[in-house]
């Protein structure tokens, strides 16, 4: 994008930090789907910067195939997986 000077540069810090940030998060997270959220958010700054490099076609395919296949593939694996965790407060008679 042609973008002023100190846009540019403020887009750039910001989508630095989030980048940053969410990177921490995939780390840092005890519960995978904040996890996967977080991984989500790291894909989507990589998106964006493909944008400010003026890449649009590689920005389309990180939303696409990455944050819109990969990411989401992740997130109902994980919601599968974690089903029993949740299931522990039910009572006998709330089933049916």
């Amino acid at each position: 994008m042609d973008l002023p000077g100190p846009i540019h540069d403020f887009l750039l810090v910001f989508l630095g930090s989030g980048l940053i940030l969410g990177g921490l998060g995939v780390v840092l997270f005890t519960n995978p789907i904040f996890s996967a959220f977080s991984l989500g958010l790291v894909l989507v700054c990589i998106s964006l910067f493909y944008i400010l490099a003026n890449s649009h076609f590689l920005a389309s395919a990180q939303l696409l195939i990455y944050v819109g296949a990969i990411n989401v593939l992740i997130i109902f694996a994980v919601m599968f997986m974690n089903g029993p965790e949740y299931d522990k407060d039910f009572h006998l008679w709330t089933v049916g």
